[in-house]
């Protein structure tokens, strides 16, 4: 997937979940893919569970994760 691909499929929204990163301007967030990944849910398991989402929302919600925790920490 496209850098500009998965970035268009998380949304944030200030009225929406609290501002938190969704998929796609639903209602799924981010962290709920997460915690379903978490629990034990494989990936085709989430999607059975959360019939809205594409393969390509979870694989968009991985690297938006991977991005926020992929930088460089600089120390003093």
């Amino acid at each position: 997937m496209e850098a500009n691909t998965w970035q268009n499929r998380i949304t944030v929204d200030p009225k929406q979940c609290g501002g938190r990163p969704c998929i796609r301007g639903m209602r799924i967030r981010v962290t709920d893919i997460l915690e379903l990944f978490a629990s034990g849910l494989s990936q085709e398991q989430i999607l059975e569970e959360l019939p809205d989402l594409e393969k390509e929302d979870i694989e968009a919600a991985l690297k938006y994760v991977s991005n926020k925790f992929d930088h460089p920490v600089l120390a003093a």
